[in-house]
């Protein structure tokens, strides 16, 4: 059975904000991601390659895989190639021909779609950004498992990587840990009712 994790590594603001870290959206606060990385970014980039190399596969969104498609389809290197090879999944109900390497669309129901999967995968299934499919995941209990990456600045809007929810989440820190000079790796396993 796989793992569904919430990383890539899961860039997150001091105030849980996850939108538009490269400032590609036009989000008025986007662009944080390297404004407040600095020289911590060559660190993050091997949480990043660590984190590629320990996933059976990736789990996206329609547009976050649009975007790390043209991110990285162009892009050679060591993390480039991992993610250009390794499978991708992308919950879509419209996309129709994924232009990216190892590609599959999941077209059904997200809940029914991504619990199949998990049952048919063994490793790591991998949801790099994407925090709207996150928010169901967490909804129906199918993430396991949350790395983040926190970046020292609050921003004050935009959107959180967690909305609403029907209950709580409780989670167990699993690892803690600086990435270069200015940000700091969480790590988190959701704790399910039977194992409390």
């Amino acid at each position: 059975m796989g793992k569904i994790v919430m990383s890539g590594p899961q860039n997150v603001s001091l105030d849980g904000v996850v939108q538009d870290p490269d400032g590609a959206e036009g989000f008025a606060l986007g662009g944080w991601f390297a404004q407040f990385g600095g020289t911590d970014l060559e660190a993050w980039n091997e949480v990043a390659l660590a984190d590629a190399r320990g996933a059976e596969a990736w789990l996206l969104g329609r547009r976050s895989y649009e975007f790390f498609g043209e991110r990285w389809r162009p892009r050679s290197g060591e993390l480039a190639d991992r993610l250009n090879t390794m499978p991708k999944y992308v919950v879509s109900s419209s996309l129709e021909a994924p232009d990216w390497n190892n590609s599959t669309v999941l077209k059904g129901d997200v809940v029914d779609e991504v619990t199949e999967l998990k049952a048919k995968l063994d490793g790591e299934i991998v949801v790099p950004a994407s925090y709207q499919l996150a928010r169901t995941l967490l909804e129906h209990d199918l993430i396991d498992e949350l790395r983040l990456v926190v970046f020292p600045v609050v921003l004050g809007a935009g959107e959180r990587l967690f909305g609403e929810t029907s209950n709580k989440k409780p989670m167990r820190l699993a690892g803690t840990r600086a990435i270069g000079d200015g940000l700091v790796f969480l790590n988190y396993e959701f704790v399910r009712e039977a194992s409390r």
